[in-house]
């Protein structure tokens, strides 16, 4: 498979999700955000980091880019698109999701491990885990606190397009397993056509059990599969 990960000033996680993707042996190019040509990619990546230092908004500069008119056709075309944290406000901020990423509850940044239930296996992203089950990943991010109008969320709960939600380590989805005060405790939304996926936690860090754990890594063979 053919991989794209595209760098913007300020990203920060662009090298770990390539490290993951060539691992896999996904023949794996890092795309500039100045340039104009995307190359024919099987999956484009938005990594997380702090595009543009988070100025004016998160996302909000990046999404402006150049390269972002050629993500916005690829995704509107079918191509598999993952945004993570970052990429993910990048993604809402050019309009390939819908919904916006408020300041965590609390107003302050939050670097942790958390755990997410999978709510959904049927799509090409989660398809190598088991519904319901409890994953433990990273977050840092300081606006990941997901939020959209009733209608959105109406159209997100009745179309699955919710795969992953904020719980405990027993897989109880409150208030108190919700790092950032996202709606519904959701870490992690779809487009309608389920080929393009935003999501807090990181699953590039969690793809290696020697230098952390590898229960990310089945995002990856997911798409492989």
């Amino acid at each position: 498979m053919k991989s794209s990960v595209v760098v913007f000033p300020g990203s920060n996680c662009d090298r770990d999700i390539a490290v993951t993707l060539e691992k896999l042996q996904f023949k794996n190019t890092m795309v500039w955000h100045k340039e104009t040509k995307l190359p024919k990619s099987d999956l484009i990546v938005i990594p997380g980091g702090f595009s543009y230092g988070d100025y004016l908004r998160s996302g909000a500069i990046a999404a402006k880019s150049n390269i972002l008119n050629e993500v916005i056709k690829a995704g509107n075309d079918g191509s598999l698109i993952i945004g993570i944290c970052n990429g993910f406000q990048i993604l809402i901020e050019c309009g390939l999701l819908q919904g916006a990423l408020l300041r965590n509850f609390g107003l302050k940044f939050i670097s942790k491990d958390i755990f997410i239930k999978i709510q959904s296996n049927k799509n090409k992203f989660f398809n190598k885990y088991k519904k319901d089950e409890v994953v433990k990943l990273n977050i840092a991010h300081n606006e990941g606190n997901f939020f959209t109008d009733k209608k959105h969320l109406k159209e997100l709960e009745d179309n699955n397009l919710i795969p992953i939600k904020y719980c405990d380590e027993k897989g109880n989805i409150t208030n108190a397993s919700n790092p950032n005060g996202s709606l519904n405790n959701i870490a992690g939304i779809f487009n309608k056509n389920k080929n393009i996926l935003g999501m807090m936690p990181h699953p590039e860090r969690m793809s290696d059990k020697i230098c952390s754990d590898d229960s990310g890594l089945p995002l990856f063979l997911s798409l492989m599969n």
